[in-house]
């Protein structure tokens, strides 16, 4: 069985719910990545805050980066995730079903690594694969 674990990109970081988004952008750049997870008090999961987020939700909005929260940004309400032994089949299910590119991956409550299109892309049988681009890119933003 492959798991989570084996197809998810290890250490992933996490951006503090105070950060500002200014520094979420710069981590981004750094990193080169498109999407942060966003983590409150002992490293819990809040959200997901991406570079469309940045530029939608603050930039667009006359908002000044220095000064938003990346905790303003995510929707903890719409936070979905994986144990890290869950089945591949069930990461494919809930990216599916949920019309989300990116897919936190947490042990014990914490974050312990991202999946992404990219990472499944990699590891996973081309026609899976297919299935999944198909079913997110249908309906995603």
């Amino acid at each position: 069985m492959t798991t989570a674990r084996d197809v998810m990109h290890r250490g992933c970081e996490c951006l503090q719910v105070n950060e500002t988004v200014d520094v979420a952008a710069r981590r981004m750049a750094e990193l080169n990545v498109g999407a942060l997870p966003v983590c409150g008090e002992e490293g819990r999961l809040k959200g997901i805050i991406t570079d469309r987020d940045i530029v939608v939700k603050c930039i667009a909005r006359g908002k000044d980066p220095a000064a938003v929260a990346a905790g303003e940004l995510v929707e903890a309400e719409r936070v979905w995730s994986v144990d890290a032994n869950a089945d591949v089949e069930d990461v494919l299910h809930q990216m599916v079903e949920h019309k989300i590119r990116r897919l936190p991956v947490l042990e014990n409550q914490e974050l312990v690594g991202i999946i992404s299109q990219a990472d499944l892309a990699a590891k996973l049988p081309e026609d899976k694969v297919g299935e999944l681009v198909e079913a997110i890119s249908a309906t995603s933003h």
